[in-house]
């Protein structure tokens, strides 16, 4: 299968203009972590450290007000694969970790029974960086505000394939509104790169059985074709 050609909006950008476009003056890149109504460009950080800080002070949501800490990332910024789960947990606040509770030990096992590793094989992150108050879903106000981060994630470490861990995260990204029991296992194009959206862990952990048919059992299929799409991408 021919690779999807990419679109401009993931083109790179030199890393010396990265952070002084024109379009992006000094006092306007001051402004973002505070204010959700400003625009985060494609190109505007030049590297994940700078992303990264500005979203230690951010507060272009409710959801800086309440958090113990910003969860970023955790795994590989070179990986092939990026997984994307809905937002931190408890344990994710207290860490400043994404999928470390016991949703993200499960997430560490699939991937671990396909022989990859969370840490050298994957990029891990959120569709919103801080912990809605008791781990509700994040609100539609709050996803974008976040959302240009991510996208800004998905630029700089550009993986090859995309994994989006339960319903937040596809419609987040994809703006899509069918349900996950629709289109989970399914490879989805966006923005030049291959998406697949799969059950997110905290419902397998809801959903014990390994029947065939299942959800354990649905997610065990889908994480061996993502395994063997990365093998053939090299």
């Amino acid at each position: 299968m021919t690779e999807p050609v990419q679109f401009s909006l993931f083109d790179p950008v030199p890393r010396a203009e990265a952070v002084s476009s024109p379009s992006l003056d000094a006092d306007t890149y001051a402004q973002i972590p505070q204010r959700a109504d400003v625009a985060i460009p494609a190109g505007t950080y030049a590297d994940l450290a700078a992303l990264n800080s500005h979203c230690q002070t951010c507060r272009r949501c409710a959801l800086g007000a309440t958090r113990t800490h910003v969860v970023v990332s955790r795994g590989n910024p070179k990986a092939k694969l990026m997984i994307i789960g809905e937002g931190p947990g408890q344990a994710e606040d207290e860490s400043g970790r994404p999928f470390v509770g016991k949703a993200g030990q499960l997430l560490d096992k699939i991937l671990a029974s396909v022989n990859l590793d969370s840490e050298e094989d994957a990029y891990i992150c959120n569709i919103v960086k801080c912990r809605p108050p008791g781990n509700r879903v994040p609100e539609p106000a709050e996803i974008a505000a976040c959302l240009p981060y991510l996208l800004e994630q998905i630029r700089l470490v550009d993986p090859k394939i995309i994994l989006l861990a339960g319903a937040t995260a596809v419609r987040g990204l994809l703006q899509d509104p069918q349900a996950i029991t629709k289109i989970r296992g399914q490879w989805l194009e966006w923005q030049g790169r291959w998406c697949m959206p799969i059950f997110h862990p905290a419902y397998l952990l809801r959903n014990n059985s390994r029947e065939p048919g299942s959800p354990k059992w649905l997610t065990w299929q889908d994480i061996q074709t993502v395994r063997d799409r990365l093998r053939q991408l090299g």
